[in-house]
């Protein structure tokens, strides 16, 4: 699934290659990715306008047009936006195409059709609408903040970091890898964490989606580039501990597999 790293690869693509552009034909191939929207609408709201900025909050994006209003892009599952060329290089699982006046053209693809594109008047009302939290990355979500975002109670590392409605943009792989670099067993309690814990766990929450970010990686997309010491390429079957070669140990923590190390991040008694 796309996370905040990922999503942040796509805002990238698209402030490269698809801002200040004119649109001139917009073709949506499947209209449920757009929810109750119909299709002719959409394109009537957008061709003949352009991208002038973009803005990421947790997994969304969303892309400013000008003379008002915004695109709105979630990927679900399996989301990706792709810059392509004629229609013949159109990569599969394209929903919706956004053709450029001056050549060439971005995909929206998405294979399992779980996300969705839509239109908003103005962003912080859609983002409030969505039930998001604040961003995991935004400077203002400060130390405070985080211990607020995972709350005191007896929930478990793994689902706390995975609320978007507390936090958002984090979810089932940088969950593991954020643990990991923290040394904490995903079933660990909100409950049981000492401040120093918590300090830790803040720290490291910010310095692997920036790590990410620096290196092009996102939760399944270029984990080669990520450094040698981060757990999520060794997330397998026969996966080794990149700090002590422990084999890679897994179980079931909020309804998603947690990947961990038995010996790095040992449960609390």
């Amino acid at each position: 699934m796309p996370e905040l790293p990922d999503v942040e690869l796509y805002k990238h693509r698209l402030d490269e290659t698809a801002l200040h552009r004119t649109i001139a034909v917009v073709t949506v191939s499947d209209a449920r990715i757009l929810r109750d929207l119909p299709a002719a609408k959409f394109a009537e709201a957008v061709e003949g306008r352009r991208f002038e900025g973009s803005l990421r909050h947790g997994k969304h994006l969303l892309a400013k047009l000008d003379k008002g209003g915004w695109v709105t892009l979630h990927f679900g599952m399996t989301g990706d936006l792709v810059p392509c060329g004629e229609k013949s290089d159109e990569p599969p699982y394209t929903r919706v195409r956004f053709d450029f006046a001056d050549g060439g053209a971005l995909a929206y693809t998405n294979r399992r059709m779980l996300g969705h594109v839509g239109l908003t008047d103005d962003a912080e009302t859609f983002l409030r609408g969505e039930g998001l939290g604040p961003d995991a990355l935004d400077p203002a979500f400060d130390r405070a903040a985080f211990a607020q975002a995972l709350g005191s109670g007896r929930r478990s590392l793994k689902s706390a970091l995975m609320d978007q409605a507390a936090m958002a943009g984090v979810g089932n792989i940088f969950a593991d890898e954020i643990l990991f670099q923290a040394r904490l067993h995903p079933e660990t309690k909100v409950a049981q964490l000492t401040d120093k814990q918590t300090e830790t766990l803040f720290r490291q929450t910010k310095a692997v989606l920036e790590t990410a970010i620096a290196c092009g990686a996102g939760s399944e997309q270029f984990q080669g580039q990520l450094p040698q010491g981060f757990i999520i390429p060794q997330r397998k079957k026969d996966g080794r501990c990149p700090r002590c070669g422990t084999a890679i140990g897994t179980l079931k923590a909020g309804g998603r597999t947690a990947y961990f190390c038995p010996n790095c991040q040992k449960p609390k008694a």
